[in-house]
């Protein structure tokens, strides 16, 4: 490890967690622009069993998966074979044909046209007007009435969910990087997998990195957890489809911590990590810059899906670049303004502070997604990794 601190504190934050029942298992670690400087782990790679969680576990990312995916469009953007600002249709037709979700007429979902076609910045941004179920009522009714699951299922029919505005006109979090990875794949004219490894995980050495997992990866793989009615951890399995219509850039990659933190370096290093480049200067800078003008990030995303996800409160003052949340303000004791940073629904969480020179990640696999006890173990693990800088 390069330069490593004093982690006993960090060390403590994440065993009391697992000791406390706050989560089944814990990995983090953290580094800086020349190496690692934090790794540590705590709590069963699956709950009941001894074998203990590893820097190499691979855990689900879920969400996380949406960086790297939009790191590979943005390699397109930088060989001028995709234009940001062009119609997501002009590369997926049948982006097309999706309305914006009005209302209902009892059980008939009523759409209208969009009033503007949603282009490729607009999914980048999550201002497509795209959603997700768990965070609107809207969609959890849509899928209700309609039969179409969410984009979990893996199915190809989950493409049809509809828009809850116009696009341009809010930040919706939803299932835009799913798209774009179609729209990656119409202009590479390979699979999104193929893509993703040839532009990201294989140039950075990522090579435990995938979407769906092998033989010898499987054993070594945290199960998703959930809480029984005694209050104690147990494991559910699998929760992503393992033969999928698709390759799921929002939410698709399995991988170990120890190969997303050189993900995160190449970030910190303005796109470059062990002698390669995956991204410009400059490209890196618009990534952590806001894309979203006068729109921000809600503060508050109440739960629709209380399964899937508790309250999400960022609280004011965020804003959104490529792929990256980012805080408008330092935030005291923690990562300083300018930072990016996103998370898995499976409770997996990355940030990336170009002024403090850090990037550290912090993994769990289990459902709902932050809950305050979980959200209490991010904080205290970032205090202390600042504090030991």
């Amino acid at each position: 490890m390069s330069g490593s601190i004093d982690g006993t504190a960090i060390d403590k934050v994440l065993r009391d967690a697992v000791d406390s029942g706050a989560v089944p298992h814990v990995a983090a670690i953290a580094a800086n622009r020349d190496g690692v400087i934090y790794q540590g782990a705590a709590g069963p790679r699956a709950a009941g069993e001894s074998d203990p969680v590893t820097m190499d576990s691979l855990f689900r990312i879920m969400s996380m998966t949406k960086m790297p995916c939009t790191a590979v469009a943005l390699q397109q953007v930088e060989q001028g074979k995709l234009d940001l600002d062009a119609p997501v249709a002009d590369y997926c037709p049948e982006f097309a044909e999706i309305g914006v979700l009005t209302g209902f007429d009892g059980d008939t979902p009523v759409l209208r046209p969009p009033a503007r076609p949603a282009t490729v910045r607009n999914l980048v941004t999550h201002t497509s007007g795209l959603g997700y179920w768990f965070w609107s009522e809207n969609l959890v009714k849509w899928e209700a009435v309609t039969g179409i699951p969410n984009v979990v299922a893996g199915s190809a029919a989950s493409f049809k969910a509809p828009m809850l505005a116009d696009p341009g006109s809010a930040f919706i979090y939803g299932i835009n990087i799913d798209w774009l990875g179609k729209v990656v794949e119409a202009v590479t004219g390979v699979g999104l997998d193929v893509a993703i490894k040839e532009g990201i995980t294989g140039p950075l050495g990522m090579d435990q990195t995938t979407f769906l997992m092998n033989d010898e990866q499987r054993p070594n793989s945290t199960p998703v957890h959930v809480k029984g009615e005694d209050g104690t951890w147990m494991a559910i399995g699998e929760v992503l489809n393992q033969a999928p219509d698709y390759w799921a850039g929002g939410h698709g990659l399995y991988g170990p911590p120890s190969d997303y933190i050189k993900f995160e370096q190449a970030l910190l290093r303005g796109g470059e990590y062990g002698g390669t480049r995956i991204l410009r200067q400059d490209t890196v800078d618009a990534a952590f810059t806001n894309q979203i003008g006068d729109l921000d990030f809600p503060a508050e995303c109440p739960s629709c899906d209380p399964a899937s996800t508790c309250d999400f409160n960022a609280g004011p003052g965020f804003k959104w670049g490529y792929g990256l949340l980012l805080n408008s303000a330092d935030l005291p004791g923690m990562r300083r303004a300018g930072s990016g940073a996103w998370a898995g629904l499976c409770n997996t969480h990355f940030w990336v502070d170009p002024t403090s020179g850090v990037c550290a990640s912090i993994y769990s696999n289990f459902l709902p997604f932050v809950t305050p006890e979980a959200m209490t173990m991010y904080n205290d693990f970032e205090r202390a990794l600042y504090a030991s800088l």
